[in-house]
């Protein structure tokens, strides 16, 4: 299973996301073959996503770069010359400029023979027709069926609900933006014992305030809020890798961009080697542990 890995190595979380995973592989001995990691800024642009392809060859990692910044602002100085009945708006010339974009990112992909794209840290929407070329695994920050959009929209919708849970998918990209097919999720509590004082402290303010209201003042240093995202956070990783896992050791494939169960079915639910991976993290770097 040749894999393709997207970033746009905005932060160290992109950077965070691909070197986990790879030490992981590496730690169970998983043959995880990354043929390309694919990056929409080029050196130079930014330091953080400098920092990122140093990683990329520190890991011995082949890497491709094509800068998505400057081809939209190629794209906007020909605006001019453009047909102006197809491209009546800045949205138009967006999208048709996403579809010209991904079909040059296309281009260079296949030149690696890739199986299964996977998009960690990518801040671009890809474009229909890269979704029908490839089969595309997105991270979401919510259980299949839950709250859709960023991960902040997430969350407030959580607190919205008053959810007592919550947790992470893996799904195949499509057209529709957070609505493909579910590969994988995990789950995790939101109520009880080490919950209740940050839910009491919530509804006081969110009674005080309004919910909107709250939002603005406190935004993501609202301390409930900040704790969900934190333990999101902690199993996005141990999630990707798992699912990465499932593909490397064939018990799921590609066939025709579908995703195919060989030995399993897809949706996986994964909580219990989610969890288990951060149990092992957690005696890793406790006082005496090997990391």
């Amino acid at each position: 299973m040749r894999i393709g890995w997207l970033s746009s190595g905005h932060d160290d979380a992109a950077s965070t996301l691909l070197s986990e995973v790879v030490r992981r592989a590496r730690r169970d001995g998983i043959d995880l073959d990354i043929a390309v990691v694919f990056c929409d800024r080029e050196r130079g642009e930014q330091p953080e996503s400098d920092a990122f392809l140093d990683l990329v060859s520190d890991l011995g990692l082949p890497a491709a770069t094509l800068s998505s910044a400057a081809s939209w602002q190629a794209w906007r100085e020909r605006r001019d010359t453009l047909d102006k009945r197809r491209f009546a708006n800045r949205a138009a010339i967006r999208e048709a400029w996403r579809g010209a974009f991904h079909d040059e990112v296309t281009g260079l992909l296949d030149s690696y023979d890739v199986d299964l794209l996977i998009l960690a840290g990518y801040m671009l929407i890809t474009s229909p027709d890269m979704c029908v070329r490839f089969a595309i695994l997105n991270l979401h920050p919510a259980l299949p069926g839950g709250p859709q959009g960023t991960w902040q929209q997430v969350i407030w919708r959580l607190l919205a609900d008053e959810a007592d849970e919550t947790g992470a998918m893996i799904h195949l990209a499509t057209a529709e933006l957070d609505s493909g097919p579910v590969v994988a999720y995990c789950s995790f509590p939101i109520v009880g014992l080490r919950w209740d004082r940050l839910w009491h402290a919530f509804r006081r303010r969110r009674d005080e305030l309004g919910l909107d209201a709250l939002a603005a003042a406190e935004g993501e240093r609202q301390p409930l809020f900040a704790e969900i995202r934190r333990q999101g956070e902690r199993r996005e990783i141990p999630l990707l890798y798992h699912t990465v896992r499932e593909f490397a050791e064939e018990h799921l494939v590609v066939r025709a961009g579908e995703i195919v169960g060989v030995t399993v079915e897809a949706p996986l639910m994964l909580t219990p080697d989610v969890e288990a991976e951060l149990a092992a993290d957690e005696r890793d770097v406790s006082p005496g542990g090997s990391r």
